[in-house]
């Protein structure tokens, strides 16, 4: 399966923990996500080195089982998870639901802070912010960049607002000139191309479960550079309704095989509160009954 751009392991990875750890107080087996990861294309060494990563950046957590090495997730991967799980499944591609508002950010920084200038529109962009001008940006509807701006101690030097546009303003046209739309509009449209035949195909189940890791994690990435700019003031034939019916169809068409695959190649323990307390128990590997496997939705 040939992806709009190479898949990040890190972002794979937490696709992976969202769809099978992510609710259900579990850890996974590092084979197990060798296994898949491998069918998804990316090598052992390549996802042993993402593990390890991961752990040292405070994202998973380890839990030894006899001589098996399970990962867990840990406070600051369950906020990025849940994150990327609303924005997938509950605020979507497509902003019908405008109420006029923008948020405008000014910032001005000395000169010399090159690298905190560039960190501050790296998260901007992020965010959902293209730049009005220099040190004016501008989001729609109401975005919270607190804890962004105070992650990068610059809230001194930042001051945040609530407005609406005047009458006279040609919002069209002002968002053409703040975003790249002809890039993000071929996104959409390069994701339709790549997954629509997949509405058709009936791969093998182990094969299945990586394409859904793909599908995605490709999805989540193109959503999350999109400012979700309000529809009304878009091109008609703005493609990202059409996108998300396919990511949702093609899912929804993996899914039941994937969920096979699931079943038999991935090693699921209960996590345990404190796993490198001394006395910690051996855990049966079986999950409970209770915590089935779900892809979320």
């Amino acid at each position: 399966m040939t992806t709009e751009e190479s898949l990040r392991p890190q972002s794979l990875m937490l696709t992976f923990l969202g769809e099978q750890v992510l609710g259900r107080e579990v850890c996974v087996y590092s084979g197990s996500v060798i296994d898949v990861f491998a069918r998804a294309g990316v090598g052992e060494q390549a996802t042993r080195s993402t593990l390890t990563r991961m752990v040292g950046r405070g994202l998973l957590r380890r839990q030894r089982e006899g001589r098996r090495m399970y990962f867990g997730l840990t406070e600051h991967s369950e906020a990025v998870l849940r994150d990327g799980e609303h924005r997938v499944w509950q605020t979507g591609a497509v902003n019908r639901h405008w109420d006029g508002t923008w948020t405008l950010l000014g910032f001005s920084l000395p000169e010399s802070w090159q690298r905190q200038r560039h960190d501050l529109r790296a998260k901007l962009t992020w965010s959902g912010f293209g730049p009005l001008f220099g040190g004016l940006w501008i989001a729609p509807g109401e975005v919270d960049v607190s804890v962004l701006v105070a992650e990068l101690g610059l809230s001194a030097h930042v001051k945040v607002f609530r407005a609406h546009a005047d009458t006279g303003t040609d919002i069209g046209a002002m968002i053409e000139e703040t975003w790249e739309l002809a890039e993000l509009a071929d996104r959409y449209d390069g994701f339709v191309r790549r997954w629509q035949p997949w509405l058709t195909r009936s791969p093998h189940p182990d094969d299945a479960l990586a394409h859904r890791l793909l599908l995605q994690t490709e999805w989540l990435r193109i959503i999350r550079r999109d400012p979700r700019l309000p529809v009304e003031h878009l091109p008609g034939d703005w493609p990202a309704e059409r996108a998300e019916q396919t990511f949702r169809s093609v899912h929804d068409t993996l899914t039941p095989l994937a969920e096979e695959a699931a079943a038999r190649l991935i090693d699921l323990v209960p996590a345990r509160d404190h796993p490198d307390a001394p006395g910690a128990h051996v855990v049966d590997r079986r999950v409970p009954d209770g915590q089935k496997r779900r892809t979320p939705g």
